[in-house]
């Protein structure tokens, strides 16, 4: 296997039955790739359940490696590319691409720094991907089915997004010898999901400190400050970069609120 493709993740979220996971482990195989991750399954077994070694088909290799997290934004943590691929138009959320133009983002991805991951994100088989989980992702992408009936399932989907992303990984070319491999720019590594949500926790405590940002009457300015940054693909420099201006708002606002105590604190004086 190529170097770019062990850097694509497959992830299904919160799957529930074993069949899929055998599915999907037998999709990914076929294409290349051999990075299977469930993120919160409802049942831990799942991978070695007899419907999924079934419909492996083969591919239980796939199916004993697989990893399992707690949550997907653990799964995530590494990945500096996620796409959530959902059918459901989403009024509020990040750019949306069709699979196939998610594949050249993810070989364009890839090819431009070999630390960069990407990650294709597909959801529970009832109810799909949440709006909290598509947050996460830093866009949304849809397969361009009949419209009168585009109904996949969690596998079939999978085998799509695995197909088109080794498509244009080949078409790419990107693993045979060319260049010196040149150290990259450190300005331009992407930071990592885990990063990028340690850094949003920091922000919303910066707003919250300068008063920005209300608690009690948050509304939707955490969720759209999410995907403004998730839409420009943050470097590690520059999560670093804010993360300092979180840091700086902090210590203005402590040492700010002393001084407005004093200045609104009434006139104990007698007047006299």
């Amino acid at each position: 296997m190529t170097s770019s493709f062990k850097r694509v993740r497959f992830i299904l979220t919160e799957p529930s039955h074993p069949g899929n996971v055998g599915s999907a482990a037998r999709a990914i195989k076929t294409m290349g790739f051999e990075s299977l991750w469930l993120a919160a399954p409802k049942h831990p077994e799942m991978t070695t359940d007899s419907q999924a070694i079934a419909l492996a088909s083969g591919a239980t290799d796939i199916l004993e490696k697989t990893h399992q997290s707690k949550s997907l934004s653990e799964a995530l943590a590494p990945v500096t590319l996620a796409f959530a691929l959902t059918a459901r138009p989403r009024d509020l959320g990040p750019p949306a691409v069709d699979i196939r133009q998610a594949a050249q983002l993810a070989h364009q991805h890839l090819s431009d720094n070999p630390e960069n991951q990407v990650a294709m994100v597909l959801g529970c088989e009832r109810a799909g991907l949440s709006n909290v989980q598509i947050a996460q992702c830093q866009r949304v992408c849809h397969i361009p089915a009949n419209p009168n009936y585009s109904s996949l399932n969690v596998a079939q989907a999978l085998q799509l997004a695995a197909w088109e992303i080794r498509y244009a990984l080949l078409d790419g070319q990107i693993d045979l010898p060319q260049t010196p491999i040149q150290k990259p720019d450190e300005g331009k590594v992407l930071a990592s999901t885990e990063a990028l949500e340690a850094f949003l926790t920091h922000w919303e405590t910066a707003l919250m400190a300068i008063e920005f940002l209300d608690p009690a009457h948050p509304k939707k300015l955490m969720t759209r400050m999410r995907h403004l940054f998730n839409r420009n693909q943050l470097s590690q420099v520059e999560v670093n970069m804010w993360r300092g201006v979180c840091t700086a708002m902090h210590e203005i606002a402590s040492r700010a609120t002393p001084r407005i105590k004093n200045e609104t604190k009434p006139d104990q004086s007698n007047g006299h």
